[in-house]
């Protein structure tokens, strides 16, 4: 079977796939910035910073997926944070690239991690397809270094997918987690005006779609990856209070007071545009999780009393 190299394997999306992977058969390898002895896959050291990285994992690799980047809501955003974030996508890629072409390795596809931010945050009656031009601001322009870097695979003759990812809704991570205790806490929050969209999609699906991108070989160039239902934040605030039987108090976090507390990063709670998702339709993915009412309920499942 074919072999998966993974960066960013150890993240949330990474440590899902890795697992989906290997049931299907597939031989999976990750990166990591230190050696893991007992990890139920193959792990290579690498560091981007002094650009090194085990020759083997490139060698044996016959599908790359590359998802290492900081996380773009960890900390504030400092122009060194902004800094960051983006070589921590850039220079990686440009590492894979590098040893690559050193090796002489053929690499059926290169698939990497992108996001809805390639559209600019913004909230707007527009419904964004792969075909719209990008937005001016940093999540922006992170976006479009991030896939030209991949892009360069293409001028080896490599097949190139590019995956713009909206909220990943998982049990015990991400946005689903920090917005789980203020619901049950009966003080769940709807961030400025409440009516910025909010592009999701389910962790099943996300990954489904990444090893979608392994095995068509049909697909290249950029997907949204995005539920078909278009939704705000104060509609699924009003689905995660049903689901965890809270009233819907609609307690309202002012957008002064975001900006105080995160300054620009407040953009990602504030803002927030409808995306489409026909292309990965087209494409024949057919998605576990079409709603966000059906999403919700299926993670809530993992709290309740059994």
């Amino acid at each position: 079977m074919a072999t998966v190299l993974i960066s960013g394997g150890n993240g949330l999306l990474g440590k899902h796939l890795c697992n989906l992977l290997q049931k299907k058969g597939f031989d999976v390898s990750v990166l990591s910035r230190e050696k893991r002895e007992h990890a139920t896959y193959k792990t290579y050291v690498w560091n981007v910073e002094k650009e090194e990285v085990d020759e083997e994992a490139i060698l044996k690799a016959d599908y790359i997926i590359h998802l290492a980047g900081e996380g773009i809501a960890d900390k504030r955003w400092t122009d060194k944070r902004k800094q960051e974030i983006i070589d921590s996508r850039v220079k990686s890629a440009n590492l894979l690239l590098k040893k690559v072409k050193q090796l002489k390795k053929p690499i059926k596809a290169f698939v990497t991690a992108s996001g809805v931010g390639y559209y600019g945050a913004v909230t707007n009656n527009k419904i964004y397809s792969e075909t719209d031009s990008p937005g001016n601001d940093f999540l922006a322009r992170t976006c479009v270094l991030w896939e030209a870097a991949a892009d360069e695979f293409a001028l080896l003759g490599t097949r190139v997918v590019k995956i713009r990812t909206g909220i990943v809704l998982e049990k015990n991570s991400g946005f689903f987690t920090k917005l789980r205790l203020p619901v049950k806490l009966f003080c769940a929050a709807v961030f400025g005006n409440g009516r910025q969209f909010l592009p999701w999609i389910h962790i099943d699906d996300i990954c489904a779609i990444y090893i979608k991108t392994i095995e068509d070989s049909e697909m290249a160039g950029a997907y949204n990856a995005v539920a078909p239902e278009h939704i705000n934040q104060k509609q699924f605030t009003k689905e995660m209070c049903l689901a965890f039987k809270r009233p819907m108090l609609l307690p309202t976090v002012p957008t002064f007071l975001l900006k105080l507390i995160f300054g620009e990063m407040a953009l990602i709670f504030l803002t927030g545009s409808r995306v489409n998702s026909e292309k990965i339709l087209k494409a024949g993915y057919q998605f576990k999780f079409t709603n966000v009412k059906g999403a919700i309920n299926d993670l809530v499942y993992f709290f309740k009393p059994k």
